[in-house]
């Protein structure tokens, strides 16, 4: 039997996989460059010293306001301190607050979305009129009405952001449990006498929950900027804890001469945010080709 490869003659049985590697980081070298991205995201939240050694709250009144340079990459801050060494210590706050306010917003929601979904009419009609209710407010808005009943610090913060992506996990858990419940497989599992704790565990909550998971990717990113947004009007990490939305916060009053102390966390920000909805979208991609 002749031994096919994939669309190519000239190479050999058993390199189709890095054929395919190959053909990937030709077509979608912006992926490739974003999944390296967050991995250095990963590796600095886990572990910073790996990447840049010294101490972010290290300060020195005289090198204040000190220019990017062979000494100090970035820059450094009105305190003397390395911009470069803080940006790294920040990324773990930052990621930290992305996951952990989206699994907070992903489990209620999905609570709600089962209760509404499943549940009897006027079930589903209260919950939905509560999240509409919800969804009338910006998120940040929302999150800043909780902060206020919190108070402010990190793990503040993440509470009011999670909160704040409740209802948007919820309105989309129902809609897909109104999509699965109608199945064939749930339906015969019912005719079968399974249970319906049994049937909503192994069959309408694993396929309802798959494609919000994959947008819960692409809310990471958000979360990471409405976390910023917060720490930037205070309400996050106070000082002086490394965190991108506080050196924002504290860099525009000397935007005038020292515009590094600006740039460099925004374009932290920002590439963080454009990696993981890059990932996000194209886990999202590939989730919709498989569909029939």
């Amino acid at each position: 039997m002749t031994e096919l490869t994939l669309g190519n003659p000239s190479l050999k049985p058993g390199s189709e996989t890095l054929f395919v590697a190959h053909r990937a980081w030709q077509l979608r070298p912006g992926l490739t460059l974003a999944a390296l991205f967050v991995l250095l995201l990963l590796v600095a939240a886990l572990q910073p010293g790996w990447l840049i050694s010294g101490d972010p709250l290290d300060a020195n009144a005289r090198q204040a306001f000190r220019a990017p340079d062979s000494v100090h990459w970035l820059g450094t801050d009105e305190n003397g301190r390395d911009i470069l060494v803080r940006l790294v210590h920040a990324v773990r706050p930052s990621l930290l607050l992305g996951l952990a306010a989206t699994a907070i917003g992903l489990l209620i929601g999905t609570v709600f979305g089962l209760l509404a979904g499943l549940g009897p009419r006027w079930l589903d009609g209260a919950v939905m009129r509560l999240v509409d209710v919800l969804l009338a407010f910006p998120d940040l808005l929302l999150a800043l009405v909780v902060i206020t009943f919190f108070g402010q610090g990190l793990f503040n913060t993440i509470i009011a952001v999670g909160i704040a992506s409740v209802p948007r996990y919820a309105r989309l858990v129902r809609a897909q449990t109104l999509v699965v419940r109608n199945a064939g497989y749930v339906e015969a599992a019912t005719t079968l006498g399974l249970r319906r704790r049994a049937v909503i565990a192994r069959h309408v909550l694993p396929n309802a929950i798959k494609p919000v998971l994959i947008l819960a990717t692409i809310g990471i990113g958000g979360n990471i900027i409405a976390g910023a947004a917060l720490s930037f009007l205070g309400f996050g990490a106070p000082p002086p804890v490394p965190e991108w939305g506080g050196m924002l916060a504290i860099g525009r009053n000397y935007l005038g001469n020292a515009w590094w102390l600006v740039a460099w966390p925004a374009l932290a920000i920002t590439l963080t945010v454009v990696s993981i909805t890059a990932i996000g979208r194209e886990l999202l991609r590939r989730n919709e080709g498989k569909r029939p």
